[in-house]
């Protein structure tokens, strides 16, 4: 069983902010920025509230309640952007709701609670999770995480649901086999034969709720990871080589420091790259096929992440002026005053559907990570017209910076994700 502090949950002073109220503001401040209406909003951000019990009104003046993997600075909630051509941005925010919690056991419990009580109110089944509840809930649960939950915000009120496991609750030599387990479970008899080799599974993710097709999620750590590794690893055939070369290189940066000779092959040495496979309706055959490239370990700061985001943003023929405005929802600071903002970029594809960009967003509610100063500016790749599947010829709008008010600057060394 792995340890955690506990909550410790003292009164807030005159003037205090809490964990909660710094998120919900942050969630209604984007709700405006993508279009949500205020209703559907105020309802998410109860849910959001709810789920993290009396955590909520824990002072930011505290540190935090435990070492939640979820972000760098131990915020149990991060957002993200998913943006795909012709279609309106997609917000999500994804939670650990036993964040507070003294153990992996308790955790879970909170964890598996919040997500019936969204049940009893959505009206969804929780049978696919009570399925692997042995898997993922010894009695005896390891860490690093126990469950979290994700959020899609979609405009009516009834979200998509997304749960996130640890498939190395009983430990990581028995990982592997978790993973293979839960998807016989769920009707995936030979899926687990189609992952890419693996140094690690750090999530196994299932759709509940309101879903045109369910799907089980497998994510997979890839340590020094290659442009050429990354081109190798989709079974998804809408996935093409030059869209996920031309995304690595931009993501990542075609200069990153790798440790590399000059004739060696550039390699994420840093934080590794996560893919992530999926499965729909029983089809053992991936669906789907995602690159997650976290940006934040290869840029110097914030200003350099967006710049790369948006020039992957216009080259998919999408609004890059969104993400923008995201960021000033979410902080005043001055981007070139910190990295981790923008935590990860990912190129997703599913089945049936144009690729999709998305950029997952820090809450930064108890520290700043300080820029990278071993990393010099550069200029980036130009936002190419081609004639790949990213490009669908729509022509994306400028942005103007937000962000003026710069934020005191430190740093937990702890890695998120990693």
């Amino acid at each position: 069983m792995t340890s955690r502090p506990g909550p410790g949950m003292p009164a807030t002073g005159p003037g205090e902010t809490t964990l909660g109220e710094h998120v919900l503001g942050q969630l209604r401040r984007l709700g405006t920025t993508v279009g949500l209406s205020k209703a559907d909003t105020e309802l998410y951000g109860q849910v959001l509230i709810d789920s993290l019990t009396g955590a909520a009104d824990r002072p930011l003046s505290l540190p935090p309640a435990s070492p939640t993997f979820l972000s760098d600075d131990h915020t149990p909630v991060e957002f993200s952007l998913a943006a795909a051509p012709d279609a309106a941005p997609a917000l999500r925010v994804l939670v650990e709701p036993g964040w507070a919690h003294s153990d992996m056991v308790d955790s879970g419990r909170a964890g598996l609670a919040a997500i019936r009580a969204m049940g009893a109110r959505w009206g969804f089944s929780t049978d696919r999770l009570d399925a692997l509840a042995d898997l993922f809930f010894p009695a005896a649960a390891q860490g690093p995480l126990a469950l979290w939950y994700a959020l899609d915000l979609r405009a009516g009120g009834v979200p998509g649901v997304k749960v996130y496991l640890n498939p190395s609750a009983s430990g990581p030599d028995n990982a592997a086999r978790t993973v293979r387990e839960a998807l016989l479970r769920l009707g995936y008899d030979r899926a687990f034969e189609h992952l890419p080799p693996a140094a690690g599974y750090p999530f196994l993710a299932l759709d509940l709720g309101a879903w045109a097709s369910p799907r089980v999620k497998v994510y997979v750590r890839h340590p020094r990871m290659s442009a050429d590794d990354a081109c190798a690893l989709s079974r998804t055939s809408g996935a093409t080589a030059a869209d996920i070369r031309y995304f690595f290189h931009a993501a990542a940066g075609s200069l990153a420091p790798s440790g590399r000779g000059e004739n060696e092959t550039l390699r994420l040495v840093r934080r590794p790259a996560l893919t992530c496979h999926s499965f729909t309706a029983g089809d053992s055959n991936p669906s789907g096929f995602t690159l997650h490239i976290p940006v934040r370990d290869y840029v110097r700061d914030d200003e350099e992440a967006l710049a790369r985001a948006t020039a992957l943003l216009t080259r998919a023929g999408t609004d890059p002026s969104v993400l923008n405005r995201s960021l000033g929802a979410l902080t005043q600071r001055t981007l070139a005053d910190g990295v981790g903002l923008i935590a990860y970029l990912a190129l997703v594809y599913e089945r049936n559907r144009p690729p999709r960009l998305t950029s997952y967003l820090s809450a930064e509610a108890y520290r700043v990570r300080p820029p990278q100063e071993q990393y010099q500016r550069h200029p980036w790749m130009p936002a190419q017209r081609t004639q790949s599947v990213m490009n669908l010829g729509h022509r994306a709008v400028g942005h103007v910076s937000p962000h003026s008010t710069q934020k005191e600057v430190t740093w937990s060394p702890t890695a998120s994700r990693s």
